[in-house]
């Protein structure tokens, strides 16, 4: 006899209503087409508090609910300790965790380690907080990361990294760390922002204010310009850069 957890349905029928069929196909799909969530994963879902991140905990939870498998979460979010009781309105870790409370996870927030002052950039910032991750995710004895990258950082990553270091490379839907013990996911990796953006609108999740000095004036920000003027003056662009990732002649390479 198989024993319904009535509550549990509702909440998860109800959720899942918040996405349209075709967002919905497309999340299960880049799942399905890289493996990303298997029976027994302990998944830790790693919340900046941007609007990403906040869907992907909000998604993973519903997904656990219908999924065919069993999986656990762990949310954790790393502060950078930038916000100081001086600054007006609410400090970043608060409004993360009043967030998260309409995601239905719990949250486990981490101090981030300190940055000598000449380190203090995108890049080292960014490698020293994936650092900490890694470090969170032994601890919690998770064996996948979760991020909430999708299609438009995947193709701005692929141009930041043609314009600024010289190889054509990106983010990928699931890439294997340590010998295979540790599996980055990114379950969002065929949806827009656009289509995040909605996700969030229809859940109730408001972004939290980013307080890094460098917001708005990183190397991510000038190429997402140079790729909507190509969007708005080249019809289909988008769909066809995306298709090229997937697509790479290599005998036509240097």
């Amino acid at each position: 006899m198989i024993f319904v957890d009535c509550h549990s349905l509702f909440f998860c029928l109800h959720n899942l209503k918040m996405l349209t069929t075709q967002i919905n196909k497309k999340i299960g799909q880049a799942m399905h087409d890289y493996s990303m969530l298997a029976d027994g994963d302990r998944v830790l879902v790693a919340v900046s508090g941007g609007i990403d991140s906040l869907v992907l905990a909000w998604l993973l939870n519903v997904w656990q609910k219908k999924a065919p498998i069993e999986y656990q979460l762990q949310a954790v979010h790393i502060d950078m300790d930038i916000w100081e009781p001086a600054m007006d309105g609410e400090s970043p870790v608060s409004a993360v965790q009043k967030q998260m409370q309409k995601t239905g996870l719990t949250l486990h927030v981490e101090t981030s380690l300190p940055l000598a002052q000449k380190e203090r950039d995108c890049f080292s910032c960014s490698k020293l907080r994936r650092k900490q991750l890694f470090d969170l995710a032994s601890r919690f004895k998770c064996n996948k990361i979760a991020f909430g990258h999708h299609k438009d950082d995947l193709l701005e990553t692929l141009f930041i990294n043609m314009f600024y270091s010289g190889n054509i490379s990106t983010m990928v839907p699931a890439q294997q760390l340590f010998d295979g013990n540790l599996t980055v996911i990114r379950p969002l990796a065929y949806i827009e922002k656009t289509d995040v953006e909605s996700i969030a609108a229809q859940v109730g999740l408001v972004p939290v204010e980013n307080f890094c000095p460098l917001s708005g004036n990183t190397r991510r920000e000038e190429v997402q310009k140079i790729l909507q003027d190509i969007y708005r003056q080249i019809p289909g662009a988008k769909a066809s850069l995306f298709a090229s990732m997937k697509n790479v002649r290599e005998g036509y390479m240097l």
